[in-house]
């Protein structure tokens, strides 16, 4: 049985690109008291999954939600069904885009995911983790894709890049461009505004940034997504080949936006996920 829902603040002192909230953070809560969804984030931090036989993989989870709230209901159920797996989940709960909060709202999510890595390698060894991983669903995967393309430019004035590369990605119906039809419109209207320059639109557009650098990456989408495009997908594969970087993808003849995540559903993409986990030595063979 997981540990579960232990928090842990990401920075010791004040945030930084903060400004100085007025209005509490909301939280919606589902019928047995679990916290489902957040918005209006102050406080970003991690809530730790721990598995029941830890195998040194761990992986920081971004919940998707269009960078309008956080989905938090489906993201327990990944941490889950990873702690099955083996696998430690940090759930990230990152700042969202808001002027009244942010000095600038288009990099604050990306101070947290790069401070959350900082975090979870000075713990690394209390933990037992040996490699971690990035996972991003929906606007939470366009997150993960950032991290994984701009490890080596520190958000956070002062900060360094060490340490700040995933050993992985796994991106599940991921937003990806910021450009063209394919762009998740609401995704860029909440992170940059309406009027984003075409410097920030590359910047935020990950498949741009794909080098031989960037980490294995495994890939799932709905072929008939209608929120996200599949070819979000296919964009960041083709540019992973494209450099020689070790990626797969799943299409599946799906038509949703998210699939197969709760633990009680037996979906063939997450045993296909163990698979190239255990194939790529992230977990070891005998996991279950």
């Amino acid at each position: 049985m997981a540990q579960t829902e232990i928090e842990i603040p990401l920075y010791a002192s004040k945030v930084p690109n903060s400004i100085p909230a007025t209005q509490p953070e909301k939280r919606t809560f589902n019928a047995a008291g679990q916290l489902t969804a957040l918005s209006k984030v102050i406080a970003p931090r991690l809530i730790v999954f721990r598995p029941a036989a830890a195998n040194g993989t761990g992986i920081i989870i971004c919940p998707g939600g269009g960078y309008r709230n956080l989905n938090i209901e489906n993201v327990r159920f990944i941490a889950q069904r990873l702690n099955k797996m083996g696998i430690t989940a940090f759930v990230l709960t990152y700042r969202l885009p808001a002027d009244s909060l942010m000095v600038d709202k288009s990099v604050g999510a990306m101070q947290d995911i790069q401070q959350a890595f900082r975090v979870v390698r000075k713990m690394a060894a209390e933990w037992k983790l040996s490699r971690i991983g990035v996972w991003g669903s929906s606007a939470g995967g366009h997150l993960a894709a950032m991290a994984a393309t701009h490890w080596n430019k520190a958000y956070e004035t002062g900060k360094d890049t060490a340490n700040l590369r995933p050993d992985f990605a796994v991106l599940a119906w991921p937003v990806i461009t910021f450009n063209g039809s394919d762009a998740h419109k609401g995704s860029v209207q909440n992170l940059l505004g309406s009027n984003a320059t075409e410097a920030q639109i590359r910047e935020f557009s990950p498949e741009e940034s794909v080098d031989a650098q960037t980490p294995p990456t495994f890939l799932v989408h709905a072929g008939d997504d209608p929120t996200v495009s599949f070819q979000n997908s296919m964009l960041f594969y083709q540019a992973l080949k494209k450099q020689k970087v070790p990626t797969e993808l799943h299409i599946y003849e799906e038509k949703t936006h998210g699939f197969g995540i709760n633990p009680e559903v037996k979906h063939s993409w997450m045993s296909q996920l163990e698979i190239w986990l255990t194939n790529r030595g992230l977990i070891p063979s005998n996991t279950h």
